[in-house]
């Protein structure tokens, strides 16, 4: 069946990113979906639909699939999400569930490639590189619901659980509180029956895609201690990525031994500063260069950096340490410092807004009995994505944003102006959520109102104001 495409005036004005807004961001998606191969003989809802329904589901915040579904006879699906026929959620599962989901992957791509181009990723560089954190988390976990691609663990008193993992990557920096998500790998059955053994099978396969997908681009790869050892660092090697490695003493003995030897030696450099939130606690960086990760990769040497904060009474408050094949000096170890502990923003800025701020990674919207929970999941992410750009480079989602105050009630003002009214657009939308009043209804918010920080005026589109009660 032939895709349904409902135009939309999409002019950009001035103060829209022309590839960066969230209109040309779906039509980004929508395009892509449209690629995506189709195995079934007659379907009665085109693939491109389906996927545009997931994400606009991700995208709206909705708590289920079935509140979803209340949707499909909204206009504002249409012309928003650009989507022709809404399946219901039983066929939504079923049309997904075979999906590769690698398919989607190059929704992702594009959108990163227009941040790219769009200088938006300026704001990320460091050192004349880009820190990719990567880490792995649960989107699914039950002791009855499972399928083939599961993965499952016994407890001792014989209780199964099956789940599923992904491992994702974001482009993170010290100041900037928003990511940028890159497409997850999901982490299947075969890589392995320990957590350590999964994660580093799947960490193989990201890093060969992302390397294929952008071969040129400069990364600092920044992970926790489960990637400090050698088959990793030689594989970050082998696809020219530098790296900063987390490492804790229990797993490096040798390299922290080696590291006591350096301070006998006199070979350790020591700096010391006070902390700028919190005069009371001092800082302290070591630094040690040229170390063997240890005996048996002796060949492989890095530099180890050490970071630690006391109290006035000399107690350790905090203390961290990596490896790196950076160069590092006294002038730049802060820095450094700073870079290494940008890695948690892929557990505080992507998993935990995801699992506690409207996303609801860890709900079940539906398993399947192949790929319907990691497409799911990586539909979700991709909406993610989407709202994080918004974030970083869209005036008009930051001024409704800060008008608005917290996103949780941000996403339940959209979905109620969603609800209750036709737009032509996104854009419209967040115009209306940004002029309302709470007393008049859309059709007069906006005539004669001013936009003096994004645009001298804000006018009805040519065949009048279609802003309506549904």
């Amino acid at each position: 069946m032939a895709a349904v495409f409902f135009p939309i005036e999409t002019t950009p004005m001035p103060w829209l990113r022309r590839h960066l807004n969230f209109d040309a961001m779906i039509e980004t998606i929508r395009r892509r979906a449209e690629e995506l191969p189709d195995a079934r003989r007659k379907p009665t809802y085109p693939l491109a639909d389906a996927i545009m329904s997931g994400f606009a589901m991700f995208s709206l915040k909705d708590p289920s699939m079935l509140a979803f579904e209340e949707r499909r006879d909204d206009s504002n699906m249409k012309t928003i999400f650009r989507i022709g026929q809404i399946p219901c959620d039983t066929q939504n599962r079923e049309i997904l569930d075979p999906v590769d989901p690698d398919s989607l992957r190059p929704m992702y791509n594009d959108i990163f490639r227009y941040s790219q181009r769009g200088k938006v990723l300026e704001r990320f560089r460091f050192q004349g590189h880009y820190l990719v954190s990567v880490d792995g988390t649960g989107h699914f976990s039950s002791n009855s619901i499972s399928c083939p691609s599961c993965m499952c663990k016994t407890s001792k008193n014989g209780q199964k659980t099956y789940y599923h993992q992904l491992l994702a990557a974001a482009v993170v920096s010290p100041g900037e509180d928003a990511v940028i998500p890159l497409a997850p790998e999901p982490i299947v059955k075969q890589d392995g029956a320990t957590k350590n053994d999964c994660e580093r099978v799947a960490a193989k396969r990201l890093l060969w895609k992302f390397r294929q997908e952008h071969p040129l681009l400069k990364v600092i790869v920044i992970e926790d201690g489960l990637a400090s050892n050698a088959p990793h660092i030689r594989l970050l090697q082998e696809l020219d990525m530098r790296f900063l490695l987390i490492v804790k003493e229990d797993d490096h003995q040798y390299l922290f031994n080696e590291v006591l030897r350096a301070y006998d030696a006199d070979r350790a450099i020591t700096l010391s500063y006070p902390n700028g939130d919190d005069p009371k606690v001092s800082c302290e960086i070591t630094i040690v260069h040229d170390l063997p990760l240890n005996a048996s990769n002796s060949d492989i040497r890095v530099t180890f950096v050490e970071y630690s904060e006391y109290a006035e009474d000399g107690t350790r408050l905090r203390h961290f340490a990596w490896i790196t094949d950076l160069e590092v000096t006294r002038e730049n170890a802060p820095e450094i410092v700073a870079a290494g502990r940008s890695r948690w923003k892929i557990e505080n800025e992507t998993f935990n807004v995801l699992k506690n701020h409207g996303y609801q990674l860890e709900h079940n919207y539906g398993h399947g009995k192949q790929n319907l929970s990691t497409v799911l999941a990586m539909l979700m992410m991709l909406a993610f994505l989407v709202d994080q750009i918004q974030q970083l480079c869209c005036p008009l989602f930051q001024a409704v944003s800060g008008k608005i105050g917290s996103k949780r009630l941000f996403w339940e003002r959209q979905r109620s102006f969603f609800y209750h009214f036709q737009f032509p657009s996104m854009r419209e939308l967040h115009e209306a959520m940004f002029w309302h009043d709470g007393k008049k209804l859309p059709g007069s918010w906006l005539m004669g109102r001013t936009f003096p920080e994004l645009r001298p005026e804000v006018r009805p589109n040519n065949k009048g104001d279609t802003r309506r009660r549904a």
